[in-house]
């Protein structure tokens, strides 16, 4: 036996081994609330031919689940290795906790330079993985209702192709879709020639979805790697809405490919949807999206009027869904600085470990949480993080990465008092400070 071998067959017994880490990389640890398992790939014709790592969080009062809202990485080696701590993101789990829904994130272990479209098309393997993972998790964190639930879409770039899929082939499990850069194709592309089109089905046209160009993917900028992405989006709106699709087009006027600012918009648009679809018994059909009170805009353009005041063709303008949709649509695609009047709530278990204050909190379903303030007495200490930032878009105390999930290692809730400083424990407070800049108590 020579060393290739013999390296080779210890590789093999480590990704065989249960109690080891998936080897494409080290994901956050889990505990409940979170819940992970993986899928080794398989060699079987029409199966996944990717290993796949899918981790779940479930919000710690829930009974009984209604729901679960999937965040869908991109292509590519980093996009999904950011995949890895999508299920840990606070304001996604705001979402989600309203609606007693789990919050899931796969992880596909794809090589950089391997076919995408091998896990982005549920054809070819990730739709049936992923409803055996539903099972397996559900198993695990004894919510076997994980398995029946609807699903609330969200995915970037492949991901969307991913997420519209999915609507695709099962439009009846699907109460909303988030398409962010990536829509699947409903004709053959001759960019793309061997990608199988998808047909649109008549249930589909009932899901509501919304697609998410960034406005340098061929709208305003023409050249470029992403260049495309805006032709297939406006091939699939015209295809759905034609019919009389439930599609709205929400175009990012500052971004590329990254996923910046999206979430002001997609969080509350995907609450609107799961307000009115989730069925008030779990194990009940999705109900109708309600059509009365929606708005309507011209495609390109930024500004929104109730469908019975729309000067133009119905199926051809952007759909949304009511008049606070709207509103917050047209600060979107004009500036993304979506308005929020609400402050988030209040830190809890605030508690001293020696010389190191920790807290929890969950983050305001409009607009996340950006950093806290220490204050002792009347006056500020500290910010943690100290200088929150993020390149993608607005500050966020978990960072940001490409594909829309925390940075790593994961951001703590605590601040420890510096060695120069004299311990006093009293007087401290803590207070979160969403991205829109408001206070909590």
């Amino acid at each position: 036996m020579n060393l290739r071998h013999a390296i080779l067959i210890l590789l093999a017994l480590t990704v065989t081994l249960p109690a080891q880490k998936a080897p494409y990389d080290n994901p956050p640890d889990v505990k409940p609330p979170y819940y992970r398992m993986r899928f080794e790939a398989s060699t079987k014709p029409g199966e996944l031919i990717y290993p796949v790592q899918y981790t779940v969080w479930i919000p710690n009062d829930v009974k009984t689940l209604r729901g679960v809202v999937v965040h869908q990485h991109g292509c590519g080696e980093g996009s999904c290795k950011s995949g890895q701590t999508g299920a840990f993101d606070l304001h996604w789990q705001a979402l989600a906790k309203k609606h007693d829904c789990a919050l899931l994130a796969p992880s596909y272990e794809q090589p950089q330079k391997a076919d995408c479209q091998m896990w982005c098309d549920p054809r070819n393997g990730s739709s049936k993985a992923f409803q055996e993972a539903l099972v397996e998790l559900g198993k695990l964190s004894g919510h076997d209702e994980l398995a029946t639930v609807p699903w609330a879409l969200w995915g970037h770039s492949g991901g969307g192709h991913w997420a519209g899929g999915m609507v695709m082939l099962h439009p009846k499990r699907v109460a909303a879709a988030w398409l962010r850069s990536g829509v699947p194709f409903l004709a053959a592309n001759p960019d793309r020639p061997t990608i199988k089109p998808h047909t649109l089905p008549k249930a589909a046209l009932g899901v509501p979805m919304m697609c998410n160009p960034g406005t340098k993917e061929g709208v305003t900028v023409k050249t470029g790697r992403f260049a495309r992405v805006w032709p297939m989006n406006e091939t699939f709106f015209n295809t759905v809405r034609s019919h009389g699709g439930l599609l709205g087009m929400a175009i990012d006027p500052l971004s590329a490919h990254e996923c910046g600012n999206q979430r002001y918009l997609a969080i509350p648009w995907l609450d609107t949807c799961l307000t009115a679809r989730l069925p008030a018994q779990p194990g009940q059909p999705l109900k109708p999206m309600p059509t009365q009170g929606a708005w309507l805009a011209p495609l390109l353009d930024v500004t929104a009027v109730p469908a019975a005041a729309f000067n133009g063709d119905n199926h051809k303008g952007t759909w949304l869904p009511n008049k606070a949709i709207a509103q917050k649509w047209m600060q979107y695609v004009t500036d993304t600085k979506v308005i929020d009047t609400t402050p988030p709530p209040a830190p809890k278990d605030v508690k001293w470990t020696g010389r190191t204050l920790t807290w929890t909190a969950e983050a305001d379903l409009e607009s996340g949480i950006s950093h806290f303030i220490i204050v002792q007495g009347s006056r500020t200490i500290a910010t943690v993080p100290e200088q929150p930032s993020n390149r993608f878009g607005r500050p966020l105390f978990q960072g940001l990465q490409y594909s829309d999930t925390p940075t790593v290692p994961l951001a703590k809730m605590e601040y420890t008092l510096k060695d120069t400083v004299t311990l006093s424990k009293r007087g401290f407070k803590v207070m979160t400070v969403n991205t829109a800049g408001l206070r909590s108590k």
